[in-house]
């Protein structure tokens, strides 16, 4: 944070936010008199053994509020569970640094099954994985696809929808329930930051109840159509000429739009009924 330290509280008194999430703080034990906010409580995790990192959450003081423990020291994570009867919500902030290694993110995944259990989850943080497609869920590595496929398994939506650094969205915005989380707005910069702010409000409590949320419900597809519609596209002759790119987005456009003929919608099953 540094020098932007100042204006990171004029901001937030100017906005009248109750939560402030940061990422990569660079805070280490000399800043413990200068991270303090009036009027918000502070949780932080910093980077151990080396500069760099680390992740802070600050909550206004008339939130009752407590911060999860017992967690791996290799992930720049905070867990805080708001225990009000109207805010009943776990927030969470990640920093993940782009050559985070394939272990840390399986120690992340793990603790990330288990909060996903709670009723309401908010997870917000710089996750620097540019290579992937939200729109399509795809990704170009392995451990984008890995991260993917965690999203999937424990039902997160991703909510951040413009780029938050040049033209990627390193930072991302997850919730475990439909409408609990609206009004997201990207834009605007913190002093000298490359990443752009994100706004959103959390919108109460969610009653439990089932999800609104549709996937595709392939026990009940009609396979034969699929496989009509897929023989019907001219495969040897429409990708002739494309490069790679071009030609697995026409690929993919061909066989989304057979599925969306062949594969019927259904509602996807909240974690009571998984």
């Amino acid at each position: 944070m540094g020098n932007k330290q100042e204006e990171l509280e004029a901001i937030v008194q100017q906005g009248s936010y109750d939560l402030v999430t940061i990422t990569e703080t660079w805070w280490d034990n000399s800043h413990d008199w200068s991270a303090a906010m009036d009027g918000y409580k502070l949780f932080r995790r910093d980077r151990q053994g080396r500069r760099g990192g680390g992740v802070a959450l600050y909550v206004r003081d008339c939130f009752d509020c407590i911060e999860l423990s017992d967690w791996d020291d290799k992930v720049e994570c905070l867990w805080v569970r708001m225990r009000g009867r109207a805010h009943k919500a776990l927030l969470g902030v990640c920093y993940r640094p782009p050559n985070q290694d394939e272990e840390v993110d399986e120690a992340f995944y793990k603790r990330l099954a288990e909060v996903s259990q709670s009723l309401a989850l908010v997870l917000m943080g710089d996750f620097n994985l540019p290579d992937v497609c939200w729109e399509y869920s795809t990704a170009e590595r392995k451990q984008s696809r890995r991260f993917l496929e965690c999203v999937e398994d424990n039902f997160l939506r991703q909510l951040v929808s413009k780029p938050t650094r040049g033209g990627a969205s390193l930072d991302l915005l997850f919730t475990n329930r439909e409408g609990l989380v609206g009004d997201v707005v990207v834009g605007g910069y913190l002093e000298l930051s490359d990443h752009k702010m994100i706004e959103f409000s959390i919108l109460g409590e969610v009653r439990k109840g089932v999800s609104k949320t549709t996937t595709m419900d392939f026990r009940r597809a009609d396979f034969g159509l699929l496989r009509t519609l897929v023989e019907r596209v001219p495969w040897e002759k429409v990708p002739k000429g494309k490069g790679i790119q071009e030609g697995w987005a026409f690929f993919k456009k061909e066989v989304l739009k057979a599925q969306e003929q062949a594969v019927p919608m259904c509602s996807k099953m909240n974690l009571q009924g998984r």
